[in-house]
């Protein structure tokens, strides 16, 4: 069964470009289910029955499993049969009638504009590192974009003269999302006064922030920057790459900004995505009417 789901992966990655992430989390979720099936002596992917694929579902749920992984796991079995009969290595889709549990979308967390400011005020600019933090966090604030696309973003995706950048996001699109004059001057002044003296003579690393290595920085390294200064800012609420991302995309359609501009910004290929920013501006109006409302 593992070099079937080897054929599936691959296929994900090279025929339907889906984004490293997916394909890890794809690749976790069939893993796991052919363990399953082995442990009732099920190897063969045409011996398995739709009952086999509901019982795994039920222990996912036994095992408190969230109904949006469960439903992940079953979107990767599905996907997996769909490949296995169109490539002539199964003969039925056992898994295609079988539908998907209801997911729920918990609000995002989101920051409100003090904390934001706050946040972006914390790192010491006094400092190389500080230049290069603030740099990374008026970015990610400016554009919304995933930490993964802020990591390997490379000189090239920048034009500064315009006031853009050029990134990649899931499944290898592109699109190009404006800066504003803040990012834009702190980008500016830490290509000039920092990254020269990080990049590598030996090695010409392009991506734009990089580490003391001169490599560029990884995911960890970020969301170990970003703890630290929600800490100096002293923010109480949970604060990762995402909330930035949330709080982005929340300031902005709070400011009157069309929901389908926000889409194209975040790079969300289904706009019911995007839409979970409209719960939260609902959500906090509800909160608003109730502090303030004398018959609340």
């Amino acid at each position: 069964m593992n070099t079937l789901i080897d054929e599936f992966l691959n296929y994900l990655s090279v025929e339907r470009g889906l984004s490293k992430n997916t394909i890890s989390a794809y690749s976790t979720d069939l893993r796991h289910f052919a363990g399953h099936l082995q442990s009732r002596g099920i190897s063969d992917p045409d011996h398995v029955k739709r009952q086999d694929i509901m019982d795994y579902m039920l222990k996912l749920k036994d095992n408190r499993i969230s109904s949006n992984s469960i439903s992940r796991a079953l979107v990767a079995i599905k996907m997996f049969y769909k490949f296995l009969v169109r490539e002539r290595l199964a003969r039925d889709d056992v898994a295609g009638v079988l539908e998907s549990p209801k997911l729920v979308r918990p609000l995002p967390n989101v920051m409100g504009m003090q904390e934001v400011d706050k946040l972006l005020a914390a790192p010491d600019v006094r400092e190389w590192i500080g230049i290069r933090d603030k740099a990374a966090l008026e970015l990610m604030y400016a554009t919304g974009m995933r930490v993964s696309e802020l990591v390997d973003l490379t000189m090239d995706g920048l034009n500064l003269d315009v006031g853009f950048i050029k990134c990649r996001g899931k499944g290898d699109k592109e699109r190009i999302v404006p800066i504003g004059r803040t990012a834009k001057a702190a980008i500016e002044r830490y290509i000039e006064k920092v990254r020269p003296k990080l990049q590598k003579k030996e090695a010409q690393d392009q991506h734009l922030f990089l580490s003391r290595l001169g490599k560029k920085i990884s995911r960890i390294s970020f969301w170990k920057m970003l703890k630290t200064n929600a800490k100096i800012a002293r923010i109480k609420k949970d604060v990762t790459p995402h909330t930035l991302r949330h709080s982005f995309a929340t300031h902005l359609l709070e400011r009157g900004a069309d929901l389908r501009v926000v889409q194209e910004m975040l790079g969300h290929a289904d706009i019911s995505t995007t839409q979970i920013y409209t719960h939260i501006n609902k959500e906090r109006l509800k909160l608003i009417h109730k502090q303030f409302h004398p018959r609340a």
